[in-house]
């Protein structure tokens, strides 16, 4: 198999032939056929110490593909089948970039038909972080403010909230206010008190708490950078992590257009490198990107 890898101090990734990865009976092998591709992945890669990971690790969050190996004990998938997942574990010395994968049959979803398996891999951090981050607001519906509603995470979570019963108002960039698809209004200010929750996609802070009612709630997506609670606002903040069950509901969102699918550029693995220096020099490009084998 190939991965690309990365190692500390070398800011470019590099495409390595590695031997194949032992499949544990939990755990199925997957051809890969698309994997997403982020601004976050690009900063892992360029600066492991920041978050504390080792000196050589693979890359790569959200895949697809065809299953060509399961477990012993996996009995929710057989070989042929087309899936979805997301590897959980920066730290991993292979991840999603790479020409095969091999994780827990629970990360992974099947994918339904009528959605490509390109549709598919730019799915999972996206959609799974929305619905997490959604989650965390408990029952009680309202208005909701989506700060960075217009990307990746924000799409999901304006198509997510508005089926949850929330009433929806997405902060954009002025002149984008067409690309908040599925918001009931979209904003380039935030109204101070004015929304029952904000979920902060933008990492805004404290501008974005000033948005929520007393006793409402905040929720941020940055772990450790959340702003204190004030005027009795709850403040969390949600840790994306795989679940395929979950994942198979949202993979039917996707597939039947509730959410759309936008897809910056492709590139093949073995252009990474390439890839991965073009999105540090236009960190602020629309969409998400593929890497195909």
């Amino acid at each position: 198999m190939y991965a690309l890898i990365s190692r500390a101090g070398d800011p470019t990734p590099r495409l390595e032939e590695l031997p194949a990865q032992q499949l544990g009976g939990d755990d199925i092998r997957v051809e890969v056929a698309a994997a997403g591709f982020t601004l976050f992945d690009a900063f892992v890669a360029s600066d492991h110490a920041a978050i504390g990971l080792p000196d050589v690790i693979g890359l790569g969050f959200d895949f697809s593909g065809v299953v060509t190996e399961v477990g012993e004990a996996v009995s929710g998938f057989a070989v042929g089948d087309r899936v979805a997942g997301l590897h959980g574990d920066p730290a991993a010395g292979a991840r999603a970039h790479a020409t095969e994968i091999v994780l827990a049959a629970a990360d992974a979803a099947a994918v339904p038909d009528g959605l490509t398996l390109e549709a598919a891999a730019a799915a999972p951090l996206n959609a799974l972080t929305a619905r997490q981050a959604l989650d965390l607001l408990g029952p009680e519906r309202g208005s909701l403010l989506v700060t960075g509603a217009a990307g990746g995470v924000g799409l999901w979570a304006l198509g997510l909230a508005k089926a949850d019963g929330w009433t929806v108002d997405a902060l954009v960039r002025p002149g984008t206010e067409h690309l908040a698809t599925g918001a009931d209004r979209a904003v380039t200010e935030i109204e101070p008190h004015a929304h029952d929750a904000v979920l902060d996609l933008a990492a805004l802070n404290e501008p974005a708490r000033a948005g929520v009612r007393d006793g409402g709630r905040y929720i941020s997506v940055k772990p450790g950078r959340a702003p204190a609670p004030e005027r009795g606002i709850e403040v969390s903040t949600a840790l994306n992590h795989p679940d395929g069950a979950v994942l198979a509901d949202l993979l039917r969102f996707a597939a039947d257009g509730s959410v759309p699918t936008r897809i910056a550029a492709t590139r093949p693995l073995s252009k990474a490198a390439e890839a991965y220096q073009e999105a540090l020099a236009a960190p602020g490009s629309d969409g998400r990107w593929l890497l195909v084998p």
